[in-house]
């Protein structure tokens, strides 16, 4: 998630770059993150809104096929523009722009496939080391002059990584890293370029015609201009005499006693906002008010805060990544700026839960016919059996399609269940070691691994193997005529979150009163459970930095949660970024970082 919103954000490290252009003073900025490849450029690009257009307008040779393809270009949005497979431009036939690296003077275009909102607003093409420049010069016919080589001698027609500069001037013969910092020292001292930071992240569009939003707390009077509405009268509040009928207009620009109101500064008639705000604004931080929620005095307590945030687990839709989720982290972090908060992330952990396909693999939906109504698996197999079979399909955050055979299987498993409470003799014995030996041979250990096991694997969200273990043991109490009731009663509270409904009528049916949801949860007898342990090396890129002693057939995420606690490990990863983890069970752990 984190990437995906890294990616969003965009931030870019370059250079700013200016070309020169004959008559027009600013010339021609451009932002590059490749300044070693620009001895390799052969033509500029400008975006369609970039006001050079206008300002040389009458140097430009053929203005009108310029403003015709401006024109068209108004008529795509920048989705289309970025995503279009073939890209288009115009010469700009009369203006030249010089590269400040070597004197060359180049030709100049205008092309779609250049965003105004994005960096400058141009660029450098540099055809043999960019594909989009590569296709657009392709296309035209234009230059293509190559100025890196592979450090392994392989030829390309575009090659776009990093290289060995050739036909660089001075810089010749330098690899890509060090030509990027001595060409950005040459810019700023010959005051031709800077250091720059961009971004691909647009600005937020949070206002909509919709009557259900937070109201935009702004007035609008004729003679002041823009007014906040004063603090005393905030928060403004929805009116409730309002017209739901399509007007193409905001509903609430019908409302007289919301939209008309009188100017807070000079006391005349003036107009209310009657945009409201995305809800995505709301969402990006009510999590903070449900910990102080009848507060009218602030959004929450500071004691609330320390006591409830941030929140511990948030389980949600991965297509969130890039709106809500990336705005409640931008909240958080301006809110703990302002001091308000004092943590900076919302969320400690984040899980993305997968979808249920149809049982073709596609995804559902109403038109096609393929829905799997709930109502109707209830009233066949019960809640407890689809609740459970939902929870049995995969790993949370897959997509799984759809098996009627499937529920078929876990309501054997519930009948098999009920029939250890129902038709089994129940005996007092306890199942812990050195207590009496009545119990069957297995059952306790098998027991104690089951509760150990289901526990870890809610906390990590793993319900499907939680009942898979669950499931070996019912198959094995199943084999006996009598059990202990205790060992019932602790399977019972670990299958509740599960089939609550069973699991009560289980509890009820076996002699308790209270609700098996007011029990504590069991524990696990370590001394029933331990098996062999083995020593696994811990190893940091490759070489060995620990030996640890872990449990047989611990887990990989486990043992790098043990192997990250240790001292001797912790200095190796000090500054650094885990890359991967290589995973040999039982032997040995490989942390590599960066």
């Amino acid at each position: 998630t984190k990437a995906a919103q890294k990616n969003w954000i965009g931030r870019s490290e370059g250079s700013e770059i200016k070309f020169s252009v004959g008559g027009y003073e600013p010339g021609i900025k451009v932002f590059t993150t490749r300044v070693d490849t620009i001895f390799g450029c052969t033509y500029v690009v400008v975006a369609p809104e970039h006001p050079l257009l206008k300002e040389l307008g009458k140097a430009i040779k053929n203005i009108d096929e310029v403003e015709a393809y401006v024109a068209a270009t108004k008529k795509k949005t920048d989705l289309d523009r970025m995503e279009a497979k073939e890209k288009s431009g115009v010469e700009l036939k009369g203006i030249k722009t010089v590269n400040p690296f070597n004197g060359n003077s180049v030709s100049v275009y205008v092309a779609d496939y250049v965003l105004g909102s994005y960096g400058t607003g141009a660029v450098m093409a540099v055809p043999a080391h960019d594909e989009r420049d590569f296709e657009f010069a392709k296309k035209y016919n234009l230059q293509i002059k190559e100025s890196i080589i592979s450090n392994k001698g392989s030829k390309t027609e575009c090659y776009t990584d990093d290289g060995q500069l050739v036909d660089s001037g001075e810089f010749t013969g330098k690899s890509s890293a060090e030509a990027r910092e001595l060409m950005m020292q040459w810019l700023e001292k010959n005051l031709q370029g800077s250091r720059k930071v961009n971004y691909k992240l647009r600005d937020w569009l949070i206002s909509r015609q919709r009557y259900w939003g937070a109201p935009i707390p702004i007035i609008y009077c004729e003679k002041c201009g823009e007014v906040p509405v004063p603090e005393k009268d905030l928060p403004v509040l929805l009116p409730t005499d309002v017209d739901f009928k399509p007007t193409g207009e905001s509903p609430l620009m019908l409302s007289k006693t919301f939209h008309e109101v009188i100017c807070p500064v000079c006391g005349i008639k003036a107009k209310r906002e009657s945009d409201t705000m995305d809800t995505f604004v709301c969402s990006s931080w009510y999590y903070l008010r449900y910990a102080d929620n009848l507060n009218d005095q602030e959004f929450a307590s500071q004691s609330a805060l320390k006591q409830w945030l941030p929140v511990d687990v948030y389980l949600g839709g991965a297509e969130h990544t890039v709106l809500h989720l990336l705005y409640a982290r931008f909240f958080t972090k301006a809110l703990q700026k302002f001091g308000l908060v004092d943590f900076n992330e919302p969320f400690l952990k984040l899980r993305h839960q997968g979808t249920i396909l149809a049982e073709d693999g596609t995804k559902m939906s109403k038109s096609k016919g393929n829905v799997v109504n709930p109502d109707v698996i209830v009233e066949q197999y019960g809640a407890d059996a689809l609740r459970i079979y939902e929870m049995f399909m995969g790993p949370l955050e897959d997509a799984k399609p759809w098996n009627t055979k499937g529920i078929v299987g876990i309501t054997r498993f519930l009948e098999k269940a009920w029939k250890l409470a129902t038709e089994k003799t129940l005996t007092d014995c306890e199942v812990g070691v050195g207590q009496c030996n009545c119990a069957p041979v297995g059952l306790p250990q098998l027991l104690h691994k089951t509760i150990k096991k289901v526990t870890e694997d809610i906390e990590e969200f793993r319900f499907n193997t939680a009942i898979s273990q669950m499931m070996i043991f019912v198959n094995f109490a199943s084999k006996f005529d009598s059990l202990p009731k205790p060992a019932v009663e602790k399977f019972l509270k670990i299958l509740s979150p599960f089939a609550p409904h069973m699991a009560e009528e289980l509890w009820s049916l076996i002699g308790n009163n209270e609700s098996i949801f007011l029990q504590k949860w069991p524990e696990y007898n370590g001394a029933l459970i331990r098996d062999e342990l083995v020593n696994l090396v811990v190893q940091i890129n490759g070489k060995v930095r620990e030996t640890i002693e872990v449990e047989a057939g611990i887990t990989e995420e486990a043992a790098q949660k043990i192997a990250l606690e240790q001292e001797k490990i912790k200095p190796w990863l000090e500054n650094k970024e885990i890359i991967k983890v290589i995973f040999v069970p039982d032997k040995l752990i490989n942390i590599v970082v960066k």
